[in-house]
């Protein structure tokens, strides 16, 4: 049997995916009542509302689906209760960038991920090129734009 294979993210991060989890199987009943009202309505072959419904139902059960698979594999993470001297995930880091401005990131699971929010996947070019550095190395890292160089500032576990 495969091992499977755990998925870390924050409390906040699980909260959404439970969140959105309940949402969606809130939401089954009424497509199944959509369904059966097209039904009603007779010859199916030209009934747009049923294949509509019937479409937004293999979505949502894919959805759901995902979602579960997510949840039963969610290794939630603490960062307060982390520490060290170089930069795992969990991890809120300060980092200056080439015209030595700040700009700071929390190191997250792929799901959490929003770069306008300094939440940055560890997955990512950035996120990879991060973890398991120290305090004042350099990183180089290659992304769509060119390569970028940053300097570790700072790490913290908040």
């Amino acid at each position: 049997m495969a091992s499977v294979e755990k998925l870390p993210m924050l409390a906040e991060g699980y909260e959404k995916l439970t969140a959105e989890l309940k949402a969606l199987r809130e939401e089954r009943p009424r497509i199944v009542d959509a369904i059966e009202e097209a039904r009603a309505h007779g010859d199916l072959s030209e009934n747009a509302e049923y294949h509509a419904a019937k479409e937004r139902q293999g979505q949502v059960e894919a959805t759901i689906a995902d979602l579960e698979d997510r949840v039963s594999r969610a290794q939630i993470i603490d960062p307060a209760t982390l520490s060290g001297d170089k930069i795992i995930f969990g991890a809120t880091v300060t980092l200056l960038d080439d015209d030595d401005k700040p700009v700071k990131y929390q190191i997250v699971g792929p799901y959490e991920a929003d770069a306008k929010k300094g939440m940055i996947s560890y997955n990512s070019p950035l996120g990879k090129a991060l973890i398991g550095r120290k305090v004042e190395e350099e990183i180089e890292v290659t992304v769509p734009s060119g390569d970028k160089f940053y300097l570790v500032k700072k790490i913290e576990f908040i």
